[in-house]
């Protein structure tokens, strides 16, 4: 069975892509949650991971760090990670590759915190682009592939990828067209899912660093988490 190592649910947009991605697929795994701590987690990382980060899987001693690594890892044991169909297959990973290493506004303007509602004191240019380019994307996979997900019927590694975003729509308020918002809404509403916005809720750790990253880019609406 798999070791996933992964941080707290209401922060941690990387660790809820393999998360997710093993829970929907019914692929058993054993979770273990670190928690961050304040400033620099590096050397409780360190323990199981090679970078000093999560998520990390672990398979009887095989070590494999990063989320897009730990998809395609997944992928040459597993049936389901990605689309069977070629074409729809390539474009799925592609949009994840660009989720992976790009939408860099989107991620420094609304940090991940699922438990909270924050009114943005404004939609940059470069947000707004991020904005616009996932629109974009997720339009174009939703229509060329037929839906109800981005690479059709099924739900894959690219939608795993994106269910961070889901979270980011729901925090932030962020202003999309119909498709995407019931798309982000269709995530949201994925057993697994619902999990782990339950569980994210019911934290009570509260890293500094964490929700300072929130209170400079908006305004607090609503806390819908525990009491610390």
């Amino acid at each position: 069975m798999y070791d996933l190592y992964i941080a707290n649910k209401n922060y941690s947009s990387w660790s809820l892509r393999p998360w997710v991605l093993l829970s929907e697929l019914g692929i058993p795994f054993r979770e273990h949650l670190v928690a961050f701590e304040e400033g620099s987690s590096w050397e409780r990382f360190r323990k199981f991971s090679p970078t000093g980060k999560v998520p990390c899987l672990i398979d009887e001693g095989t070590v494999v760090w990063e989320s897009l690594s730990i998809a395609e890892y997944l992928a040459e044991r597993h049936e389901g990670v990605w689309p069977k169909d070629g074409k729809a297959r390539a474009w799925a990973r592609s949009a994840a590759s660009e989720m992976h290493a790009g939408f860099t506004a989107l991620r420094g303007g609304c940090p991940m915190n699922i438990g909270i509602r924050v009114q943005l004191r404004e939609i940059g240019a470069e947000l707004r682009r991020d904005l616009d380019r996932l629109s974009e994307l997720w339009n174009e996979g939703l229509s060329r592939f037929g839906g109800p997900f981005l690479a059709g019927k099924s739900f894959t590694a690219v939608d795993a990828f994106f269910a961070p975003v889901a979270f980011r729509i729901q925090t932030y308020g962020l202003a999309l067209d119909e498709a995407s918002l019931a798309y982000a809404t269709r995530l949201r509403e994925l057993p697994s899912v619902r999990r782990w916005y339950e569980a994210g809720l019911a934290e009570t750790w509260r890293p500094k660093d964490h929700e300072d990253g929130v209170g400079s880019n908006g305004v607090l609406v609503e806390d819908l988490r525990a009491k610390a």
